[in-house]
């Protein structure tokens, strides 16, 4: 089992950068795949990018590819969501999640952080 929190949301104005970050604790967290989703309000959680316990597998919604860049580091048990060219879409509250698999569905992630907010205005 894992347990996640993260951190480094915030209020940014568009074209700006954010670096959000999840902590885990927990002794597997090396063998999960580690998710980032968002929910706007009003709307249903979407999928935003994703990576295998290696890193070797990493998949990324279209509306964020080359925007935003998913990492991890197993030894800090840390994953992370840079993002750059930050658009009034993407206000969201976003959630890490860990699953076994590197997958685009939120039910194949069972473990899930509390979420941090980001706001992009115009």
């Amino acid at each position: 089992q894992v347990q996640l929190v993260e951190s480094g949301g915030g209020l940014v104005q568009a074209g700006d950068s954010l670096r959000l970050s999840c902590a885990a604790s927990g002794r597997t967290f090396s063998r999960y795949a580690m998710g980032w989703f968002r929910q706007a309000s009003g709307k249903e959680r979407e999928f935003v990018a994703a990576l295998s316990w290696n890193s070797n597998n990493v998949i990324y919604a279209d509306s964020v590819k080359g925007r935003f860049t998913i990492s991890r580091d197993n030894a800090k048990m840390t994953v992370s969501l840079q993002m750059n060219n930050l658009k009034p879409e993407d206000t969201a509250v976003y959630f890490c999640a860990a699953g076994p698999f590197t997958d685009y569905q939120a039910a194949q992630y069972p473990y899930w952080g509390q979420g941090t907010q980001v706001t992009v205005s115009s």
